[in-house]
């Protein structure tokens, strides 16, 4: 049977949501996936729907959710579905919902420079198959600067500062670029890059989005293997989120 994912699409139109997606669904569907693409955040509305997915790709900036969807897609991913997407289409979706932040694990900030920023970024050194043979690259566009959590394992990052800014007379940090984490027993990937979409196009993007994806996806599978394998396995209790903290 194929796996079951659900791209929704929308928010700010300069992220070429729209075209963001189209890529994502040819990436999935070449890779065996029945996709679904929505352009409502109404898509989140049916917590069951959710919780039979696969994957859930979210590819929407700067909007605002109703706590109840946001709800349903934490109580999916926390069950095993997989949550994997990119620049502000995931990490700067839903700025005053921080249930949202926390699952993602981080909230874009800013990006000093704006557009057009030459920077590198740099490959971790990991045993994760979402890096594995990959090696540092250079890309010219937006170079997101991130509030992460700790919890996170990044895969790759770029050192800042780049662009002149308040931040330049700090020290240099190395700033999250790619990073994996998980949500329950389901597995969330994140990637900075994607502000338009030739940039998710660019082959070393699209490979490590493609990679995202079947790594967030398969942790469903995994989930229900450790559910049989143990009564114990994954958590009996699902997080609820901070129901007095949104707008």
């Amino acid at each position: 049977m194929d796996k079951r994912a659900l791209i929704v699409w929308g928010g700010w139109l300069g992220h070429e949501p729209e075209q963001v997606a189209g890529l994502f669904r040819g990436i999935l569907e070449s890779e065996g996936f029945a996709v679904d693409v929505s352009d409502t955040l109404e898509a989140f509305a049916d917590a069951e729907r959710l919780k039979a997915l696969d994957l859930i790709v979210p590819v929407w900036t700067m909007g605002q959710i109703e706590q109840e969807w946001a709800k349903h897609v934490s109580s999916a991913v926390q069950a095993g579905v997989g949550l994997a997407g990119c620049h502000g289409g995931m990490c700067d979706a839903f700025r005053t919902n921080v249930d949202w932040q926390f699952m993602t694990g981080g909230q874009w900030v800013a990006h000093p420079g704006n557009d057009g920023v030459e920077y590198t970024v740099n490959i971790a050194n990991s045993s994760s198959p979402i890096v594995d043979g990959l090696t540092d690259f250079t890309v010219r566009s937006e170079q997101y600067y991130l509030h992460v959590d700790p919890a996170v394992e990044v895969l790759a990052s770029t050192r800042f500062p780049v662009a002149p800014g308040p931040h330049s007379l700090n020290k240099a940090v190395d700033m999250p670029v790619v990073w994996t984490k998980r949500w329950g027993v389901g597995r969330v990937y994140y990637c900075s890059l994607g502000h338009k979409a030739d940039i998710v196009a660019m082959p070393e993007v699209e490979l490590l989005m493609r990679r995202g994806f079947l790594w967030a996806a398969d942790g469903k599978r995994r989930a229900a293997e450790a559910a049989r394998a143990s009564e114990n396995a994954g958590s009996k209790q699902t997080y609820t989120g901070m129901a007095d903290s949104q707008l």
